[in-house]
């Protein structure tokens, strides 16, 4: 450590005798802003507030990863390696900050929460993270500056705030920042102001209003003033009026547009196939899969391609009964049997009193609790299962719990299961899910192939797809999928969400204006 030490001092003996032009009064505000991480608190919010779903999604790995930086930096390392601060006689006295810290020097708290935040934010989304990164930098920067750190300190410390952030993917992987891949569809028409398009806004998803106030519904005329749009409240018949919008799209040779979560999507899908109608996809649940997964994490994304004309074909999974059943349902994300199924149904019934996720956490416990496994044949063998899940598609990463999928128009279905043989599959399964082992545990196995048969379902009357839960009494059911069979909107280019905000906030202000005005 000496010549580290040798070096230390005398790169801070440099920064004490040096003057940064423009520097002061800059730097030691921002150290001061960045106590106890008001400063990041802050820019997580104007994120959040300001950015879309990204945005937000930003802010909160950033926020995570400055969580756990600042537990490792000041409750283990700061009291594992004890270094005194730097002496305070070079620097000036209009430098230094009114209270000076009294831990350890090593590692630099602020540089590890600085480059926690900047990093977290960067792994879901460079663009957001660039413009991160130079205030992190800054705030680093400023603890030599002050004199309340050495050099290593801050280097240190900024090392273990990315370690921080890196480790957070391994419970919580990021969603790449290009949407999955699919084959372009030029057939989908180009409708400028939405001309052609009929949407139905389902309000009993998961948002009730869009940014800035407006509902979903006005968002949507503020986006695509010519569009049709048609809403669904609590007490009306969702199907019902999706088939009216889907006559009323084919009749004016344009599109259907569906404002929901993935169990809105689902139906409309279905419909849209059917009848040979390209889809325009809002995002306004509360987990928005196949919206993320295409491409159209915001309003203005779908707007974009239905003006532009920009759309992908898709593969649409469906189960069909062998024998014993009538009518074939359609997923676009996943299909599951087992305690999945019970957990949406009780959730469904304790989310109008306590929430949708206090609900799901309450529904989790109690089929933990009491489920047991089910035994049902799978491609003709038999099987003891906790859980049986399909994905339309192959779903990432390997050996973990199915987060987002890479390619739309694969062909493949992928298929995990749950061992009910095994010992103590749940606590197992729990145990390698909170350490990041599922890949390697011997309850959890996986499979790609293009077609499964499932029999022996007798005893199963509910399944699940895209998390709607539905009564089926088929016995027996063919999983497979129809290639290319969905044409879904999405913009040619990922677009920048900044300035897709700012157009739309200019355009809510001319909308506010017209209404004032009438």
């Amino acid at each position: 450590m000496g010549p580290i030490s040798d070096i230390d001092r005398q790169l801070f003996a440099r920064v004490a005798a040096g003057r940064l032009r423009g520097a002061h009064p800059l730097l030691p505000r921002l150290s001061r802003a960045a106590d106890h991480g008001k400063l990041w608190f802050g820019t997580a919010a104007v994120l959040a507030a300001v950015g879309g779903r990204t945005a937000r999604r930003s802010a909160l790995r950033g926020i995570g990863s400055l969580a756990a930086a600042s537990m490792a930096s000041n409750l283990v390392v700061k009291w594992t390696v004890e270094r005194r601060r730097p002496g305070m006689d070079a620097v000036p006295l209009v430098r230094r900050l009114r209270r000076q810290p009294w831990t350890s020097s090593f590692p630099s708290g602020h540089s590890a929460s600085a480059a926690a935040f900047a990093a977290g934010v960067a792994i879901e989304s460079s663009r957001y993270g660039t413009l991160v990164a130079p205030l992190a930098a800054a705030v680093a920067v400023s603890r030599v500056y002050v004199g309340v750190h050495y050099p290593s300190d801050v280097v240190a410390g900024a090392a273990l705030g990315v370690g921080a952030a890196a480790l957070t993917c391994r419970w919580w992987p990021p969603r790449p920042e290009t949407p999955a891949r699919a084959r372009p569809r030029v057939s989908a028409p180009a409708m400028p102001k939405g001309e052609g398009l009929v949407v139905l806004v389902n309000h009993s998803a998961g948002n009730a209003t869009a940014t800035g106030g407006f509902t979903d519904a006005e968002q949507l005329e503020v986006l695509l003033p010519a569009a049709e749009i048609m809403e669904c409240g609590p007490d009306d018949d969702f199907m019902t009026l999706l088939g009216q919008a889907a006559r009323r799209a084919a009749e004016r040779a344009g599109a259907l547009g569906i404002c929901g979560g993935d169990g809105s999507v689902n139906a409309a899908a279905a419909l849209a196939a059917e009848r040979g109608l390209p889809l325009a996809v809002f995002p306004g649940g509360t987990l928005d899969h196949f919206a993320l997964d295409i491409g159209v994490p915001n309003f203005e994304d779908t707007a974009h391609a239905v003006t532009e004309g920009d759309a992908v074909a898709v593969d649409l999974a469906r189960a069909t009964p062998i024998a014993g059943g009538e009518g074939t349902s359609h997923f676009v994300n996943t299909f599951s049997l087992g305690f999945y199924p019970e957990l949406v149904r009780i959730r469904e019934s304790l989310q109008g009193r306590l929430g949708k996720w206090p609900a799901a956490a309450v529904a989790l416990g109690r089929v933990l609790r009491t489920a047991t496994p089910m035994e049902i044949e799978v491609n003709g063998h038999q099987r003891r299962l906790w859980v049986l899940f399909v994905g339309n598609g192959g779903y990432s990463p390997e050996g973990f719990a199915p987060a987002y999928r890479q390619q739309l128009d694969d062909g493949l279905l992928d298929v995990r299961a749950i061992d009910g043989d095994q010992p103590l599959a749940r606590t197992r399964l729990l145990f390698s899910a909170l350490t990041g082992t599922l890949g390697r545990s011997r309850v959890y196995t996986t499979r790609r192939m293009r077609q499964l048969r499932l029999s022996g379902l007798q005893a199963l009357d509910t399944r699940a797809y895209d998390g709607e839960v539905a009564a089926e009494p088929a016995e027996a059911l063919l999983i497979d999928k129809r290639p290319g069979a969905l044409t879904v909107y999405r913009p040619a280019q990922p677009q920048n969400e900044l300035l897709q905000r700012a157009r739309t906030a200019a355009a809510k202000a001319k909308w506010w204006h017209a209404v004032l005005r009438k």
